[in-house]
């Protein structure tokens, strides 16, 4: 009889304590990525770009709201977010608050579905194998009906306020010492609030640098700013997966990217270009799904030098 429940209750303890270093320690596991691209002209002096994205604050994240605040001792040259700041209603304190010291710095954001809305209670095991068998969600999740309503008007205030350029479907540009970069960026395509109609055109030529800038990273708009000719994208949404496989990667990308380049920096080709693409794993999770595994939450600091 001992040796007949021997697997199965090895396996439950197996899983119990892969649940607990998922929730318990990956998730708050926080790292900082380096990532250098050679993207800027001859003779200009490198930027160091402080990319944020999927902090997914929930109200209580004490470690969370110390290690954002921590970053601004990087001094980076800009900050850009590439949203879902929350998780919660209630957490929009908390993220005024952690991204309160890289407020002083210029910088410039787009939203994310979970910007606008509160997450839904689903069965994650249903959900990855959905997405696995990609039975949904390749061209993005329809409208929303029937969800809480996120107070994103009161993040848009504070970023607005700090002097952060709103790229939701629209184009702006930040001035660091002499050098002008260009920022053209969408609406989150996951929920069908891309509007490339609206700011197209391409990069602009007298910029020192033009990037792109977009919350998922959906086939449709990595296509149509690497057809127009931006240098780097700016992405996150993906959560690098989430849950990963040792040696294997992440099983989903929560879009029609593939798994290859569900994080860092890779390149993605389209109308004769090249674009180099950098997604963020982000550092939050789903309040309804709080846990990581073989995927540390992060933020990146690119430093962005001269092309070769």
């Amino acid at each position: 009889m001992r040796a007949r429940y021997a697997v199965p209750l090895s396996l439950t303890a197996l899983g119990a304590a892969g649940v607990a270093y998922a929730a318990g320690f990956e998730a708050r596991s926080f790292r900082l990525r380096r990532v250098t691209v050679p993207v800027l002209p001859a003779g200009m002096r490198p930027l160091r770009v402080l990319q944020v994205s999927d902090i997914h604050m929930v109200s209580g994240q004490r470690k969370k709201q110390r290690w954002l605040q921590a970053l601004a001792g990087l001094r980076p040259d800009f900050v850009i977010n590439t949203g879902d700041n929350l998780s919660d209603p209630e957490g929009v304190p908390e993220v005024m608050d952690a991204l309160g010291p890289l407020m002083e710095y210029p910088g410039a954001y787009v939203f994310g579905s979970n910007d606008y809305y509160g997450p839904k209670l689903r069965n994650p095991a249903r959900y990855l194998i959905e997405k696995m068998q990609g039975r949904h969600g390749l061209n993005g999740n329809p409208p929303a009906v029937g969800v809480v309503h996120n107070p994103w008007e009161d993040i848009k205030d504070g970023f607005d306020t700090a002097g952060w350029v709103d790229l939701n479907n629209a184009r702006g540009r930040l001035k660091l010492d002499g050098f002008e970069i260009a920022l053209t960026g969408l609406d989150d395509p996951h929920i069908r609030r891309d509007r490339y109609s609206e700011v197209t055109g391409g990069p602009e030529p007298d910029a020192d640098l033009n990037l792109a800038v977009v919350h998922a990273p959906y086939l449709r708009t990595l296509d149509a700013f690497t057809a127009d000719g931006y240098p780097l994208i700016l992405a996150g949404h993906t959560h690098g997966g989430q849950l990963c496989l040792p040696f294997y990667g992440a099983l989903v990308t929560n879009c029609d990217l593939d798994t290859d380049r569900v994080k860092g920096l890779s390149t993605h080709r389209a109308g004769g270009n090249r674009s180099y693409l950098h997604v963020s794993a982000g550092c939050g999770t789903n309040r309804y799904t709080p846990v990581r595994f073989a995927c540390p939450p992060e933020a990146t600091l690119l430093t962005l030098t001269s092309r070769t």
